[in-house]
């Protein structure tokens, strides 16, 4: 029994791990096809699949991956199993395949997934089922399909956390309501019912709140609608590619109070002169709307509005009109707004870009009371129309004034038409052709920034403010800044030809400076330091030249990477050539690359030294006695040893000292050149070659010698001359079995005294008899027969 126990347990657990193998098997085959299908996907939590080719979803996505990108495929359709693995992924990208069919439960185990991209598929209809389980889905994006409405109910009611939609298509025709039930607050909304023929009115009211909604609409009663609708909840509403029509049912009839929306936009619109006047109208009825916004849109008429319905209608409450890229057909019968002046008075910010604008009215102008921005930038203002654009008594509130990108050309006449402006502080004349700049002009006494960019001014004079906080003159090919401006904070000289730091003295207030893409090749500390009040400085993008005192500077700078802006990728190195194109924070120099004159001169210091050693060091020990020896012996090793009996001229050579010539020259002489027979000698007061250098005289006369005679005395030992006679006859003659060396000591002498440098010759003195001249008469007979033996030996 006991054993039948066993055998079945130890079956069932055989059959466990057959199973756990066959799982494990089934998942690495499954990854293996995804890592074919998709290379990226290995070992990543990012699985790019997009542009692939791709005709299904492929096996193997597992729980390890948080973002898919399936887009740009050929996937038809979504079944159950596809994502099932998928539980961690957080965004799935599907758009631009052509999906047409989505099982219903193929999101179902997606409920960390926080952004959906379906756009530009095939769908036809959308399905509740298919959202029901993503209640962590913030972003989702619906539009470029075929489905013609959102179906009967609310296909987004368990989206809660919801933060992003965009819906429509060019077949999108029905809103009704109830599609939006369950969507409380939605950060962006975006529409395409470009084609949209029926709204159910209050189909967008069960939403909040609308921070941005764009909506493609043409329909001027849709779009009527959906404003009713938004007034309470949406803050900027975008209506695009309308067509606007004359108007008369009021837009806040219906419209839950309280108005929420502060900003509407037309973009891509088209207006007619009679729908300005009524959408004017219209729009002060909602008294939140604080911001009126036109860009690429189009008016078809010539500015005859209705001016009197307009007045009567009372005060606008909108404080802020932009008009960007507006195309006027009519441009040339364009009225000039004579009687809008009632409707301008309240107004503070002005735009009117790129829209070809080339002057404003004076008497227009004068009732633009409480504006404070005007901005005119990409225009056609010239310099004349300028002058009365700005007249006396207009704009008297103005404080920020853009004319960027106009044809400006004087400067001067610039500066004084500004001077009617007595609020001004901002001035943006930038991007206009002024191409000099005069010595003296007059500004408003309030401007304090001043943008003169790429106005192709050559240098900068006094007639810059010295009121200034702020100036931007980049892009002029600028080649030195010098002027006095005690209250700039914040200069801006990029893109010119400054190849240094401009002074600090003149600008003692400076907080910030931009100063990049010029020619600047460095910094100092004292440089940097003198900007007392320095918190950012941009001098990235520079040919530095990486020396060794910028190096030093830039690594021991407490701080630099919290001034310098783009630092480090934007600081990179000119030269030197071995460093170029690295950054400068990561370049160090070697201690000979910076410190070359210092290394040198050491190196010199440490030469001169050793030499000087070299020097005491041969003198105590006779170094240089050894090499005369040894250049001696180089000599003697070229001739023989002996010299022919033809080339002996001489008996003896005698060396002596100079004290020792009267007994040499008086006694010894003349007792053995006496004698018979005589004996020849070489004395080298006698027998030298005058004009031939005195060496090659002693060592001729010793070559030329059958012996050499020395006449040793304290006087020898401390003769130069005689220690060079002994030198150069030492390798050759004072050979242990050579008797060619024949001494006579005039006077005792010790052999210590004899120089250690010859130690053979005090070797010779120890081991050989020598002749010693006696001082009595009687023995003097003896040693002149003994000398006279030895000459002959």
């Amino acid at each position: 029994m006991f054993n039948q126990r066993k055998h079945k347990s130890r079956t069932t657990h055989t059959w466990q791990v057959w199973a756990i193998y066959m799982v494990l098997a089934a998942n690495l085959s499954e990854e293996q096809v995804l890592k074919q299908a998709c290379p990226s996907c290995d070992a990543t939590q990012l699985c790019n699949c997009s542009s692939m080719g791709l005709d299904f979803v492929p096996p193997g996505i597992t729980g390890k991956i948080t973002v898919l990108n399936l887009a740009h495929n050929r996937i038809k359709h979504i079944r159950s199993q596809d994502l099932q693995q998928a539980v961690n992924l957080r965004a799935l990208l599907l758009q631009s395949n052509k999906i047409s069919s989505i099982d219903k439960d193929s999101f179902c185990s997606l409920g960390k997934l926080e952004l959906l991209d379906l756009s530009n598929n095939s769908l036809a209809h959308l399905y509740p089922a298919w959202f029901g389980h993503l209640f962590s889905l913030q972003h989702l994006h619906l539009q470029g399909n075929s489905y013609r409405d959102l179906g009967e109910s609310s296909p987004f009611s368990s989206l809660r956390n919801l933060s992003s939609l965009h819906l429509g298509n060019p077949q999108f025709s029905t809103i009704r309501q109830g599609n939006f039930e369950g969507i409380e607050f939605l950060d962006k909304l975006w529409i395409d019912g470009s084609n949209l023929s029926q709204y159910e009115p209050g189909s967008l009211k069960l939403i909040k709140k609308i921070n941005h909604m764009i909506i493609n609409v043409r329909s001027i009663n849709i779009f009527s609608a959906v404003v009713r609708d938004l007034l309470h909840s949406v803050t900027w509403l975008e209506v695009r590619e309308i067509k606007l029509e004359i108007e008369k049912k009021s837009m806040v009839q219906n419209a839950t109070l309280p108005f929420r929306i502060r900003k509407l936009t037309f973009k891509d619109a088209s207006f007619t002169d009679q729908y300005i006047s009524r959408i004017i109208v219209l729009l002060k009825e909602i008294k939140s709307l604080q911001e009126i916004e036109a860009i690429d849109c189009v008016l078809q008429g010539k500015g005859a509005w209705d001016i009197e319905e307009i007045a009567s209608s009372g005060q606008s409450f909108v404080e802020t009109v932009s008009v960007i890229n507006i195309m006027i057909q009519n441009f040339h019968l364009f009225f000039d707004l004579d009687g809008m002046e009632s409707q301008i008075n309240k107004l503070k910010r002005l735009t009117i870009a790129s829209s070809k604008v080339f002057m404003v009215p004076c008497k227009l102008a004068k009732h633009f009371s409480s504006l404070l921005y005007l901005d005119f930038h990409d225009n056609l203002l010239v310099n004349n129309r300028l002058n009365e654009t700005i007249c006396r008594d207009a704009w008297p509130s103005l404080q920020t004034l853009n004319l960027s990108q106009n044809s400006l050309k004087s400067l001067k006449q610039t500066a004084h038409t500004v001077t009617r402006l007595p609020k001004l502080v901002n001035l943006d004349i930038s991007q206009n052709n002024f191409g000099d700049i005069p010595d003296v002009c007059e500004w408003p006494q309030t401007l304090k920034y001043l943008n003169l960019s790429s106005t192709q001014i050559p240098k900068l004079t006094i007639c810059i403010p010295p009121t200034l906080e702020v100036l931007d003159v980049s892009a002029n090919n600028l080649k030195e800044f010098g002027l006095q401006l005690p209250f700039l904070k914040e200069l801006y000289l990029a893109k010119n030809q400054l190849k240094a730091l401009p002074g600090a003295a003149p600008v003692p207030n400076l907080v910030a400076m931009s100063i990049r893409r010029n020619k600047l090749n460095g910094f100092s500390r004292e440089e940097f330091e003198s900007f007392r009040k320095m918190e950012l400085l941009d001098a990235s993008d520079n040919n530095f030249i990486c020396s060794c005192e910028f190096l030093s500077f830039i690594h021991h700078e407490a701080g630099i990477a919290q001034v310098l802006v783009g630092w480090p990728d934007k600081y990179v190195c000119d030269s030197p050539l071995a460093v170029r194109g690295t950054q400068v924070g990561a370049v160090h120099l070697s201690l000979m690359e910076c410190h070359r004159s210092l290394v040198v001169s050491s190196i010199c210091v440490l030469l001169f030294l050793v030499i000087l050693i070299l020097v005491a060091v041969g003198y105590k020990y006779h170094a240089v006695w050894y090499l005369r020896m040894t250049w001696a012996w180089l000599q003697a090793k070229r001739k023989p040893k002996q010299a022919p009996l033809k080339d002996i001229c001489y008996d003896a050579f005698v060396s002596y000292s100079e004290n020792d010539s009267d007994w040499v020259e008086n006694i010894m002489v003349r007792e053995l050149e006496q004698a018979c027979p005589p004996f020849r000698l070489c004395l080298h007061k006698r027998d030298f070659v005058p004009g031939k250098w005195i060496v090659d005289n002693i060592i001729d006369s010793i070559e030329k010698s059958h012996k050499t005679l020395f006449v040793l005395s304290e006087h020898f030992v401390q003769s130069e001359w005689c220690k060079y006679e002994l030198d150069f006859s030492h390798f050759r003659l004072f050979d242990e079995n050579n008797d060619a060396a024949i001494l006579v000591l005039l006077e005792p002498i010790q052999s210590k005294a004899i120089p250690k440098r010859f130690c053979k010759l005090r070797k010779i003195m120890n081991t050989k008899t020598y002749l010693e001249w006696p001082l009595e008469e009687e023995q003097q007979e003896m040693f002149w027969e003994n000398l006279k033996g030895a000459l002959k030996s």
